[in-house]
């Protein structure tokens, strides 16, 4: 079992709150995402739950106990960090049996574990290779395979993919993908990246400045999100918020033309990626836009286009950035 819930949990720093108080309850088996800005208290309150920060309030309560007041050792949790801390004087088996052995368990087991645990990561043929001789991708899944073999009852990811490059960040998010399948264990996973917690959650828990502002699967977030800061958040390119009131539209939700529509603007800036076209529109008095165009878009800057938003695809937010259903 792998249920986490948080019950008003809060963190200070001195005179600075940084967790004002997060009330929350993680499945079984969920695959969770916790997403924000940089500062928005992401990793705090991974590191809570971890138990590598003490709680300056409320309570966390793992399987049914209490475990608010147990060191990170007793919480049955594994944490794979941003930098993979392998030792580098040990090959890839032992860092992988580095717990297991130092919890005393019997050779023959761990030699299982092991083999399991690298089975499942297609590190069979690394096991008695150094940290140095494996790439970036290899040693981040050495990592989550010391996490592995201890067989926690939930694993927690902190930004583990951020110090890999673009191709490998996509090979390693699908992996952990197909790692959550076929284990069914209960994940947590901090990324300040949109994408992959699009990609890889169950449910997303946008923060924003220690506060839970939405909780909800990634298209709910996509289609209903509750406030303008999960509307700027939540999707690539960003939603536009249009000056001249306080609506959104998101750029794949105009439709456009090079003779008629809604909406008049003149390219400022076109981003041809092949499959897509990004414009950026000087549209007057609804300010700044960017359009979504699948393919090649023939009009480059200077060009006038004309834009006309999809039916019911128009976001609505008060004077507070609170959505208006």
């Amino acid at each position: 079992m792998g249920t986490i819930v948080l019950n008003n949990v809060s963190k200070s720093f001195g005179d600075v709150v940084i967790i004002p108080g997060a009330d929350l309850e993680i499945r079984d088996g969920e695959f969770i995402v916790f997403v924000g800005p940089s500062g928005c208290g992401k990793s705090t309150l991974l590191r809570l739950i971890a138990g590598l920060e003490d709680l300056s309030g409320g309570r966390i309560v793992i399987d049914g106990v209490d475990a608010s007041d147990q060191p990170p050792s007793k919480r049955g949790l594994s944490m794979v960090f941003q930098s993979y801390a392998l030792y580098p004087h040990m090959s890839v088996r032992n860092n992988i049996a580095f717990g297991l052995k130092m919890a005393g368990l019997p050779k023959p087991e761990i030699a299982a574990k092991v083999a399991r645990a690298a089975a499942t990561l297609n590190l069979t043929d690394y096991l008695d290779r150094k940290p140095r001789q494996l790439s970036g991708g290899q040693r981040q899944r050495v990592a989550i395979g010391r996490a592995i073999v201890r067989q926690p009852k939930a694993f927690l990811f902190d930004e583990p993919l951020s110090n890999l490059d673009a191709a490998l960040r996509v090979n390693m998010r699908i992996e952990i993908m197909q790692l959550h399948q076929s284990l069914g264990a209960t994940m947590i996973y901090v990324t300040h990246d949109q994408v992959e917690a699009m990609t890889m959650a169950d449910r997303i828990v946008v923060l924003n400045k220690g506060n839970i502002e939405q909780l909800g699967s990634p298209l709910e977030l996509y289609n209903r999100p509750d406030s303008l800061f999960v509307a700027g958040f939540i999707g690539s390119p960003k939603m536009n918020i249009l000056e001249n009131n306080t609506i959104g539209i998101r750029p794949e939700h105009l439709a456009l033309s090079e003779k008629s529509g809604e909406w008049e603007g003149t390219v400022m800036l076109a981003e041809h990626l092949g499959s897509d076209t990004y414009l950026h529109v000087d549209a007057g008095r609804r300010g700044m836009l960017t359009v979504r165009a699948s393919g090649e878009f023939p009009v480059g800057p200077g060009g006038k286009i004309w834009m006309t938003p999809e039916k019911g695809r128009i976001h609505r937010f008060d004077a507070q950035g609170r959505a208006i259903r």
